[in-house]
């Protein structure tokens, strides 16, 4: 997949949700510290962007496995860290910003940290065996051969279990 295409649907999926976590961190942080609201939204918009960057940004059409969720939420984390410590500094120097000064300074903070994250879902987390440095779909212990060959060994031994009963009893 081509990797402006799929930036530009990084944007979308990413940015559309990005925005909406925006707005529902300045409410959350009316209620609730700042730090907390930005990290349940956080853990919430990762969860939701990784199953949209896996069936529609990097063209996988298919659900996010566990591993994708875990290095997803690796590189948030990072993202995370990123927007908090900008609104932080912004706290330090001006003790009480409006509400538009604190979404300026977190939307530009997160549209860094939202660079960052493209790189690294595409380069690693949704490589889809791109580079010889992907994590195998197939596990080489349930590989298909394996499975077949495990199959066909399960009917030799169904098909001789079937003879032994079938057979009449010499006793």
């Amino acid at each position: 997949m081509k990797p402006l295409a799929s930036f530009a649907r990084f944007v979308l999926c990413g940015g559309g949700v990005g925005v909406l976590s925006s707005g529902a961190v300045a409410l959350l942080g009316g209620l609730m510290p700042w730090v907390l609201a930005n990290a349940l939204i956080t853990v919430a918009s990762t969860v939701l962007c990784t199953e949209l960057h896996a069936r529609f940004t990097f063209g996988a059409g298919r659900r996010a496995g566990l591993r994708q969720h875990w290095q997803s939420a690796g590189s948030a984390a990072a993202a995370y860290a990123v927007t908090s410590v900008a609104v932080l500094i912004l706290h330090l120097a001006q003790s009480s910003p409006g509400m538009l000064t604190e979404q300026v300074v977190y939307l530009g903070a997160s549209g860094l940290a939202g660079i960052g994250r493209f790189v690294v879902l595409r380069l690693f987390v949704f490589d889809g065996g791109r580079s010889g440095n992907a994590v195998p779909a197939v596990s080489p212990v349930l590989s298909p051969a394996r499975v077949q060959g495990t199959w066909a060994a399960a009917g030799r031994a169904s098909a001789a279990w079937g003879r032994a009963y079938a057979e009449p009893s010499a006793a």
